[in-house]
């Protein structure tokens, strides 16, 4: 049912195609309502859908009608409710899930997921902000059943206040308080991880913003809410995270660039075969934008240091992108060669812990469809090409080429899980991975997508464990209000 219900939708979106609005692959931006019969210069554009709802700055925002964006709750506007949701079905098939072929390892499943929120104004200086999330699955009998990751049947997902006040001439002070998920950057550490049914990267935390100019800082301190599928979800008092990240834009031509610091204190975790506190601290920098003739980049690398269990950590990871547009092609293709490196544990009795920490990240962006490879201990050397090739319809074909940093820590999958240990005289190959993708803008606030991905069992792969190669595809469709 679940494969005719989206083989459907597909079809739709195919014939629709045409008159479809932009879309994107990327996950940080969510594409706006059109503003068709209501485009009178003097009217105010609404702020464009973002993956954390709680960002559409709706602070200044008076549209001249009445609407489910803006409901006045008082004759001078100034209380006003903001209500909006997403609504998104997807359908996984898996064929020899984990490198294993047998029919436990085959299977076809659903995922919904549904969120609701409500936005709150009263005055210039209080907000607050609520969003709940219901996220079901079918029937999932690959290893792990329904997992966290599935699903979470009925949770508070954000529940924060924001007070907010000028700061100078044109910049603004916000605390914020409460439940709320984090996001910076490319998401390469820290992601609310969309493309998981449960989004589980809620934090309950004190946060300050400030905001000057083209710059904006970000100081943070919380705990990390657990996804308890069946239950309340709760912040696990052994997972801290705090820091502070600052992005601006700097040149002529805007580059964007961040500086941060992250800092992790765990009370158990494993390294090395090793469980123990962790306490790390993460520095690191991003520099990315375009340049003359169609050229974009995106560089960003970290470095890691401090305590796992009575062992000094020093770690590090490198991510990079380059692409190349050709504007006056009517497809207006893209070609980019990409570049991702983070350090293992070349030795893992010398009482040091050199395995990079991921952090909160989105790997599935960066490292693959098929989520198989996590940013540790890895090094990926990627290209691809994204172009449209009928009206508003995007297709991408992207190629990973992985291989192991050290051959003698492990390979880790996308949540730092060990997914086949290492051990002395192992191939680092790990394999090769090809995804091809499509998106399509079928009406206002509408996007389906869908893909296949396939993974070549390197000869690490083969010589750990069952080395079937291992396919993946999906089909989904999302409505943002």
């Amino acid at each position: 049912m679940w494969n005719l219900t989206m083989s459907l939708l597909l079809a739709l979106a195919c014939g629709q195609a045409a008159d479809a609005e932009n879309s994107s692959f990327e996950p940080i931006a969510l594409q706006a309502p059109s503003q068709q019969g209501r485009s009178t210069p003097a009217q105010p554009r609404p702020p464009a859908f973002h993956n954390l709802r709680f960002e559409e700055n709706r602070w200044d925002w008076r549209p001249p009608d009445s609407s489910l964006k803006y409901i006045p709750l008082n004759d001078s506007g100034s209380a006003y409710l903001s209500l909006g949701g997403q609504i998104r079905v997807r359908t996984e098939f898996w064929d020899s899930f984990g490198f294993l072929e047998a029919p436990s390892r085959d299977d076809t499943f659903g995922l919904l997921r549904v969120r609701l929120h409500g936005d709150l104004y009263l005055g210039p200086h209080f907000r607050f902000f609520v969003e709940g999330k219901s996220a079901l699955a079918t029937d999932r009998e690959l290893p792990g059943g329904k997992r966290i990751l599935d699903v979470d049947h009925i949770a508070l997902q954000n529940a924060l206040i924001d007070l907010k006040a000028p700061a100078g001439d044109d910049g603004s002070f916000t605390l914020r308080v409460g439940r709320q998920e984090l996001q910076f950057g490319k998401q390469r550490l820290v992601s609310p991880l969309d493309w998981s049914n449960t989004r589980p990267r809620s934090f309950d935390a004190l946060r300050g913003i400030l905001k000057m100019g083209d710059w904006r800082l970000d100081a943070f301190f919380g705990n990390h809410v657990r996804v308890r599928q069946y239950d309340f979800n709760r912040h696990d008092s052994g997972t801290g995270f705090f820091g502070a990240y600052l992005s601006g834009k700097v040149g002529k031509r805007g580059w964007t660039t961040d500086f941060y610091w992250l800092g992790l204190d765990r009370d158990r975790s494993v390294f090395g075969g090793v469980g123990g506190d962790e306490q790390r601290q993460t520095l690191g920098a991003r520099l990315a934008g375009r340049a003359a003739g169609g050229f974009d980049f995106d560089v960003e690398g970290a470095f890691q240091f401090g305590d796992h269990a009575g062992r000094d950590i020093r770690a590090a990871m490198f991510g990079s992108q380059f692409g190349w547009t050709f504007a006056q092609a009517s497809s207006r293709p893209r070609v980019y060669l990409g570049f991702d490196f983070a350090t293992g544990d070349g030795d893992p009795s010398d009482g040091d812990v050199g395995t990079f920490n991921q952090l909160f990240p989105l790997g599935h962006a960066y490292l693959g469809f098929i989520d198989a490879v996590g940013r540790q201990n890895i090094l990926d050397l990627s290209g691809g090409v994204s172009l449209r090739p009928v009206g508003k319809l995007n297709l991408r074909v992207d190629v990973h080429r992985f291989w192991r940093a050290d051959e003698a820590d492990a390979l880790y999958n996308v949540g730092g899980g060990v997914a086949r240990a290492g051990f002395p005289g192992s191939s680092k190959d790990v394999g090769t991975e090809l995804d091809f993708t499509l998106s399509i803008p079928v009406i206002k606030g509408v996007v389906v997508s869908g893909g296949i991905s396939r993974f070549f069992a390197g000869d690490f792969i083969r010589q750990s464990g069952p080395d079937d190669n291992m396919t993946f595809g999906h089909m989904g469709i999302q409505y943002t209000f």
